[in-house]
């Protein structure tokens, strides 16, 4: 029986030499404009300032609206798209971009099986104007947007703070926030941080992000 024999050490097999080359990655997707889709174009429509730009990434439509407009653009995609859903009500701090924060509402149709996200500016102390009056659901996520951002919606029936207590220092989702957070057992040891818990602006020990 023969001996099989096996390259040398540094010499490939001689099928690796046939092997194809690997292919080039593919392209990352894109954010296309979509200020033509039929949803922008229906908000357009009815209220042709509001619409300031609009676009699609991974199947879904980002349409930026003007913040005085917020309300009305809810009822109206609510009332003639079919968005019945309001999922969730939040915001983005980026701190040294004017206007500071970003409101994102993300609103779903059941008939459509689709959603939409909705967008507006706000600056420091601007209040925006509340949808809980279009959505019942948007009562609760606008206290907790009120509580992490310290972002105020104008018309709210009881907006007040809602995963933390009434005093309490700052805003936690705010990147000015202190990295470390601030001590929760502020009522157990009121001997150590004042009422509302958590170190003032002034404390040594407070660390915001850069």
């Amino acid at each position: 029986m023969a001996e099989e024999k096996t390259p040398p050490p540094n010499e490939a097999p001689a099928h690796d030499a046939e092997a194809k080359p690997k292919e080039a990655p593919k392209p990352k997707p894109e954010a296309t404009d979509a200020s033509h889709h039929p949803w922008v174009e229906s908000i357009r429509a009815a209220m042709p300032e509001s619409v300031l730009s609009a676009k699609q990434f991974a199947g879904q439509v980002t349409v930026t609206v003007a913040r005085e407009s917020i309300a009305r653009v809810a009822r109206h995609l609510k009332e003639a798209e079919d968005f019945r859903y309001c999922v969730d009500v939040t915001a983005v701090d980026w701190k040294t971009r004017q206007p500071r924060f970003d409101l994102v509402y993300h609103f779903y149709s059941f008939t459509k099986n689709g959603r939409i996200r909705v967008k507006c500016g706000a600056a420091e102390g601007e209040d925006v104007p509340s949808i809980a009056a279009v959505f019942l659901a948007a009562n609760w996520s606008e206290r907790e947007t009120y509580d992490m951002f310290g972002i105020r919606f104008a018309g709210h029936p009881d907006l007040r703070r809602i995963l933390t207590w009434e005093g309490f220092h700052g805003h936690p989702l705010r990147k000015d926030f202190p990295v470390e957070g601030i001590d929760t057992g502020a009522a157990i040891y009121p001997e150590e941080w004042p009422e509302g818990g958590g170190p003032s602006p002034d404390d040594s020990n407070r660390k915001v992000v850069s």
